[in-house]
């Protein structure tokens, strides 16, 4: 049986709907970047439930935790309708850095973490963000500090394309909510109390209180925990 979405649930999942469809309609070719948290699995089921015209991408870093792979199998049998493609990092640049920093050397200071970054995450995407016109996220602004200011469309200087992000305004419960009422997989580490999940060195479980964000580089300070990915955006009028 499936749980009742409160009133104001329902109105942004219409809303959020309704936005997508736009997406797919009029941002063609217009892609998804599916990072496997409980957002990402919310859009998922949107797109293949509803047959939209948008296709999906992970980045598989190479060191991302045993459960998002179990999370990857999962998804591919539950939407086998719903082709999720798979980036990986340039094998030459991930050993570059590993010989010749460690392969642990995101720890060390911040930028050795975002050259990491930029090797695992942004140049992956780079490649699956070519030809697009649009891409989606999962990103909230309830999720960090970093994310306050950001609009539902906005325009990305870096990848050179529109980005829209469906699920701004919905709360946390709001996310599980919907997941519990569609019967929706996610990351087993979200039980664990890993409200955001990246690659295994970098994220851990968080305690009672703390910001769901405080469990990914946690060794830096919160204006700082972003990868890249989601940087230099302007907004855009929404239509």
């Amino acid at each position: 049986m499936e749980t009742v979405l409160s009133p104001e649930l329902q109105a942004k999942l219409a809303h959020t709907l309704t936005l997508l469809q736009q997406v797919a309609r009029e941002h063609a070719p217009a892609v998804f970047a599916n990072s496997l948290g409980a957002e990402d699995m919310v859009l998922t089921d949107l797109i293949a439930r509803h047959q939209l015209d948008i296709s999906i991408f992970s980045l598989d870093t190479g060191r991302l935790p045993a459960e998002t792979y179990e999370l990857m199998q999962h998804t591919a049998e539950a939407y086998p309708d719903t082709r999720v493609l798979v980036y990986f990092p340039r094998a030459e640049s991930v050993e570059k850095y590993v010989n010749e920093q460690g392969i642990n050397a995101f720890y060390q200071s911040i930028e050795a973490r975002k050259a990491c970054c930029r090797i695992r995450k942004l140049e992956p995407l780079a490649r699956a963000l070519a030809g697009k016109q649009a891409w989606v996220t999962g990103l909230r602004r309830e999720q960090s500090t970093t994310r306050t200011d950001m609009a539902e469309q906005e325009w990305d200087e870096a990848n050179g394309l529109t980005k829209f992000n469906p699920l701004l305004e919905w709360t946390e419960k709001e996310v599980w909510a919907y997941i519990k009422a569609y019967q929706v997989p996610y990351n087993a580490l979200h039980d664990r109390h890993y409200p955001s999940i990246g690659c295994a060195p970098c994220t851990r479980a968080i305690a009672a209180g703390e910001d769901v964000r405080a469990g990914r580089w946690w060794w830096e300070n919160p204006e700082n925990k972003e990868c890249g990915l989601h940087a230099k955006t302007s907004a855009l009028p929404t239509r």
